[in-house]
């Protein structure tokens, strides 16, 4: 009889709930990611988004020219050069636009408005394009 009673006691240690406190912290930890892309949907706003978008374009445009000449021909290589420079240019441009863009760096850039810091885009956009064009020559 005392196996039944142990096995009695283990069945009913295992069939009690958890505390609560344990299972939120597995379904916590079971999912940062999904917090990380709600926490940037419900907090981001959409002018930053639309420049998250643009950053990872420029970044898929990157990758894509480089293994293009890595993997079929380099050929017109001042080409690639300035295509690849093009997009790392205008990544750095773009990624400087959204931190003086972000609404809560204004302590950081009290003098830059974000139609300020977007006016310095297109000027320094203009700028390596110019530059860009007259490498391919």
């Amino acid at each position: 009889m005392p196996p039944k009673s142990s096995k009695s006691g283990a069945t009913q240690a295992s069939s009690r709930p958890r505390p609560s406190g344990a299972a939120a912290s597995s379904s916590s930890t079971s999912s940062p990611l999904s917090t990380l892309y709600n926490s940037y949907v419900d907090n981001t706003p959409k002018r930053l988004k639309l420049i998250d978008a643009f950053l990872v374009f420029l970044m898929l445009s990157g990758v894509i020219q480089f293994a293009y000449c890595a993997l079929i021909t380099n050929f017109p290589f001042n080409s690639f050069i300035a295509g690849f420079a093009s997009t790392v240019g205008q990544f750095v441009l773009a990624a400087s636009l959204r931190i003086q863009a972000n609404p809560e760096n204004g302590t950081t850039f009290p003098k830059v408005t974000p139609e300020r810091a977007f006016g310095d885009f297109l000027f320094g956009s203009v700028v390596l394009h110019f530059f860009v064009f007259n490498f391919l020559g």
